[in-house]
């Protein structure tokens, strides 16, 4: 049964670190050995891996981001089309390796939920699946 995190973000766009709430949720899994799958099922936000040190980078890849998005005529009316062409770039899901009870991830790696139509509250769905015995 996958945990249920609720993140709420405080911008339109923004990389939001929850790499600490995965944790919390591995370590009550108790799980040892295993995969840790995140998942955000909203179409105008999306899960993404990157440096969680230098806090510049966020805003960084959020303006490189916007700037892979044309200023075109969108169809859709809601006036949130780029987001939802963001979170396709970004993805909906990361699964993340666990090793001795912990994710593993490279030093400065951090895992972020991308906003990109907020601010919102969002669920985010993480599941942790133990090695076979």
């Amino acid at each position: 049964m996958p945990v249920q995190l609720d993140v709420r973000t405080g911008s339109k766009r923004e990389l939001r670190d929850i790499t600490s709430l995965v944790k919390e949720v591995i370590s009550a899994s108790g799980v040892q050995q295993g995969v840790c799958h995140i998942f955000v099922p909203h179409t105008t936000a999306g899960l993404t891996l990157n440096e969680n040190w230098d806090p510049d980078v966020k805003g960084d890849l959020i303006r490189a981001l916007e700037a892979l998005v044309p200023d075109v005529r969108f169809r859709h009316g809601e006036g949130n089309s780029p987001a939802h062409l963001l979170s396709t770039i970004a993805g909906a899901s990361e699964t993340v390796l666990v090793r001795d009870g912990e994710l593993i991830l490279g030093t400065w790696q951090g895992i972020y939920l991308a906003e990109f139509d907020g601010p919102r509250s969002r669920r985010v769905l993480v599941k942790v699946v133990p090695d076979p015995a």
